[in-house]
């Protein structure tokens, strides 16, 4: 022990630290003191974890910190494939992509302690807090909020998911702003209620967590009630699922057999059970993943949610009523500092090292979940197509750029044909036409109608090839049917009385069956 240390510990024997030599930083409740019977307070060493677990707890969270970080990294490329991609490639939808966002979150309250690699204490007797150590306000703020967002966006899923088994309502547009609004509104204000009514310190680990003041109303109970709404909603979907299988066996009406859906024409409120069980199955086998993602999130919520409250309030059992940890406090006296003759008397005081490292471990692996659930081979197969594909098409239109236009033009001004230029040339008013001016009017109008909107590419003015003058032809010869080309004549009777009737000179051409044989 050096001399520093010896004057710290004033009149405490080894490990404790007499408080009085202390000054009043960082987070002073999370101390934990007693007092000696010699009248000074002797307070426990900082981070209290180190001598309440052996070594290798801290090497459980480092672990967990780096199946955090590869949770990380699955959810961006979730995300990234959902930015990118088409939809055709990943499916995507705005449940899956904010409930990623959310877990993002969660596990950057365990990534950024694992680069910063913060001190956990003020001073020796002292734990930092938001106050004291950006790292903690840092980690503390995104676990609350990645909690939040997880737990408020699996029950929006749950929410849909009931809604549409249960009550055959089509979510749509109403129900995505409504989504929007709490999914992210909720998260919003319930961190900022917590960070300012209770805060964020070191507590165990170096990730923070919720100090114990207010702690139950500013986030554990309204996390398990919106938890609890989500267990509630997917019992009571499975048993609906159930009641309507079990209905369906005793459905055995022919008319049922022919289709799984109702049909256009037939309410939902009318389907049969046969049709209803039909309809059940379809959304589970779409959404199954879903509902897996649902069940293990809100699992680990209420599980992280139970084990840290106990622990907090076994903590402050102690802080409040110092004599539960004589045995504790009097073996490592006795044993000068060594913590690991006394971690059985410090079972009364913390929660088991194996059930932290599962809860640490379930809440960093909702990201790897993520992937296997919501992520699909197309997307890695989409990202191969973009990397082999975006060269070849960025240098193609490099080159081309002018020839793109040109395309378009050739595309939407096909040339004419030898023969239709020969008709073009031809005045469709010959005098065997008389009587037909209305109608050749009235196409002529269409052509320069059309002409002048395939003019318009890329907001560019092109030359009008057929002209304002450009006018209608019928042509001589129909090639829209497999059979060799047929001359054929035309002979129409106008009506009497008009120019051109039978025993007249000329012969009158209905324009309305020009096209008939």
């Amino acid at each position: 022990m050096s001399l520093l240390e010896a004057v710290a510990r004033g009149n405490c024997p080894s490990p404790f630290f007499e408080e009085k030599l202390f000054t009043d930083g960082g987070f002073v409740d999370g101390r934990l003191c007693q007092i000696a019977p010699n009248g000074a307070t002797c307070c426990m060493p900082c981070p209290i974890a180190r001598i309440a677990y052996p070594d290798s707890f801290y090497t459980m969270s480092t672990a967990a910190q780096w199946v955090a970080v590869v949770s990380t990294i699955s959810c961006v490329f979730l995300l990234l494939s959902w930015i990118v991609l088409p939809i055709e490639k990943t499916s995507r939808h705005y449940l899956s992509i904010s409930l990623t966002v959310g877990v993002t979150f969660m596990n950057l309250g365990f990534v950024i302690p694992l680069a910063a690699r913060p001190n956990e204490c003020y001073d020796a007797i002292t734990p930092n807090s938001m106050h004291t150590s950006s790292v903690c306000a840092a980690s503390g703020s995104f676990l609350i909020l990645g909690g939040w967002c997880g737990v408020m966006w699996i029950f929006l899923r749950a929410l849909s998911l009931h809604l549409q088994i249960c009550w055959q309502v089509v979510v749509g547009r109403n129900f995505m702003w409504f989504s929007q609004v709490a999914g992210w509104g909720i998260p919003a204000i319930g961190i900022i209620v917590a960070l300012v009514l209770s805060g964020v310190s070191f507590r165990f680990g170096s990730t923070c967590h919720i100090n114990h003041q207010n702690s139950l109303a500013t986030l554990w109970i309204p996390l398990l009630v919106f938890a609890g709404f989500t267990i509630i909603l997917q019992f009571a979907t499975f048993a609906y699922c159930i009641k309507v299988y079990l209905v369906s066996l005793a459905d055995g009406a022919a008319s049922t057999e022919g289709s799984g859906l109702p049909s256009y024409a037939q309410s939902i409120k009318t389907m049969t059970p046969r049709q209803a069980y039909r309809r059940v199955k379809r959304v589970i086998q779409l959404q199954w993943r879903g509902i897996a993602i649902v069940l293990i999130i809100v699992t680990d919520v209420v599980f992280f949610s139970v084990v840290f409250v106990f622990q907090d309030n076994t903590v402050q059992q102690v802080t409040n009523n110092p004599h539960l940890a004589d045995d504790w406090v009097t073996c490592l006296a006795f044993a000068g500092g060594d913590k690991t003759k006394c971690l059985k008397e410090a079972r009364v005081m913390v929660v088991a090292q194996a059930t932290v490292g599962a809860v640490l471990l379930l809440l960093a692996m909702n990201g790897l979940w993520l992937a296997i659930l919501l992520g699909r081979w197309s997307m890695v197969t989409g990202w191969a197509e973009l990397f082999m594909h975006v060269p070849n098409r960025n240098k193609r239109e490099f080159v081309s750029v002018d020839a793109r236009i040109d395309d378009l033009k050739k595309d939407t001004l096909t040339p004419l044909s030898p023969v239709a230029q020969k008709s073009a040339l031809r005045s469709p008013r010959s005098p065997s036409a008389a009587g037909n001016t209305d109608y050749a009017d009235y196409y002529n109008t269409l052509v320069s109608q059309d002409s002048r909107i395939a003019g318009n590419i890329d907001g560019r003015r092109t030359p009008d090839y057929f002209g304002q003058t450009a006018r209608y032809h019928t042509p001589a010869r129909s090639f829209s049917s497999p059979k060799p080309p047929q001359t054929v004549t035309w002979e129409m009777h106008p009506p009497s009385g008009e120019a051109g009737a039978e025993g007249g000179d000329n012969k009158y051409v209905n324009p309305l069956g020009m096209n008939r044989f």
